[in-house]
């Protein structure tokens, strides 16, 4: 596994995690709610911004029954056909260069996910610095080699994808020219629970495939996403909307700028934390050795008086012999006379 760039960004396990807002179709159909999403996610401090490319009609077909409607009433888009649930959330591919030209001004990151053929030559020609292959994509082989034969660096989503289906995307992925990649836990479901986010698996990927791992999260909150960090995930996406309460069609399992602030934040902070193993005071430890125990005169003695339990205690501050050298002090003798609140040291005893 190595650290590559992706733009001006290095990425990899010596950097803070990548932190991808994902902007997908919370732009409510104006391209001024998406370039104030874009606003936001930089003043959040979010590293990159992701769009999806796509049209209602590279989806899917304009019909309205059988596989084509959805008919759940546990999903967020019941009631809607595809095509109409593609149309609504869809990015106009008139607005890609704007929104792209904002995000580079804000410091970001800027790519997306293609679901086609047209939709890669057309952010080709944008000079995106990666794409992204969402969860529902990562079988489609012929899209997978697209993508790779660009030898920009990958970032492919693993939702629902067996052991045998993901070997096969990243062996595409890699036989197509695809040299710097990574693969992200995924959970599709929308929102997806803790108890069904299956973490532990970001190691196991991590070796099984020698790349990096990171996750694609729609559980709810920062809680998920700092645990994935602490078992090694570089890259950290979640779904970015201005307000929930204003609707959209990825609103309800979508991260406020007050929460992917805190995102950010606390993802690099638990990367810090990880640090390296380690045993015994750190440096910035050093000062606080003094308020450990230590054996204490805490009573006045004559010079040959026996140490007991009554003229001898382990008690703070920490300049006196260990606690654990009780024993072998009591029953000798002082050698001088000894003040209370003398540290003992073994030249005190005779």
């Amino acid at each position: 596994m190595h650290s590559f760039n992706i733009g001006h960004r290095r990425v990899g396990p010596d950097q803070p995690p990548l932190v991808i807002a994902e902007m997908s179709g919370n732009h409510n159909q104006s391209l001024q709610r998406a370039l104030a999403i874009v606003d936001a996610a930089a003043a959040a401090g979010a590293h990159a911004l992701k769009l999806q490319t796509y049209t209602a009609d590279t989806m899917t077909l304009d019909l309205t029954e059988g596989e084509f409607f959805i008919a759940d009433p546990d999903s967020l888009w019941d009631g809607s056909s595809l095509y109409e649930l593609y149309h609504k959330a869809h990015t106009p591919w008139a607005w890609h260069q704007p929104i792209f030209e904002r995000a580079r001004q804000r410091g970001l990151l800027v790519f997306s996910t293609p679901f086609d053929a047209s939709s890669v030559d057309f952010l080709q020609r944008l000079d995106v610095p990666a794409y992204k292959i969402a969860s529902f994509e990562n079988t489609d082989l012929p899209l997978i080699r697209k993508v790779a034969a660009t030898g920009k660096p990958m970032i492919i989503s693993t939702g629902m994808a067996s052991l045998a289906e993901l070997e096969c995307t990243v062996q595409t992925a890699r036989a197509a020219g695809c040299r710097d990649l990574v693969l992200l836990k995924c959970t599709s479901t929308y929102p997806a629970s803790p108890d069904n986010s299956n973490l532990l698996t970001i190691p196991h990927m991590r070796e099984l495939f020698g790349c990096q791992v990171g996750l694609s999260d729609h559980s709810m909150g920062v809680g998920v996403a700092v645990a994935a960090v602490a078992l090694g995930a570089t890259v950290v996406e979640k779904h970015f909307t201005l307000d929930r309460s204003e609707g959209g069609v990825d609103a309800a399992f979508s991260l406020q700028p007050e929460e992917l602030a805190a995102l950010v934040t606390e993802t690099e902070r638990g990367w810090q934390a990880l640090g390296r193993v380690h045993y015994g005071a750190t440096a910035a430890e050093e000062a606080s050795r003094r308020f450990r125990r230590s054996l204490y005169v805490v009573r006045d003695m004559a010079a040959g008086e026996v140490f007991d339990r009554d003229n001898v205690r382990a008690i703070r501050p920490g300049s006196g012999l260990a606690p654990g050298h009780l024993e072998a002090v009591l029953g000798r003798k002082a050698r001088q006379p000894l003040k209370r609140g003398t540290p003992l040291a073994w030249s005190l005893l005779d």
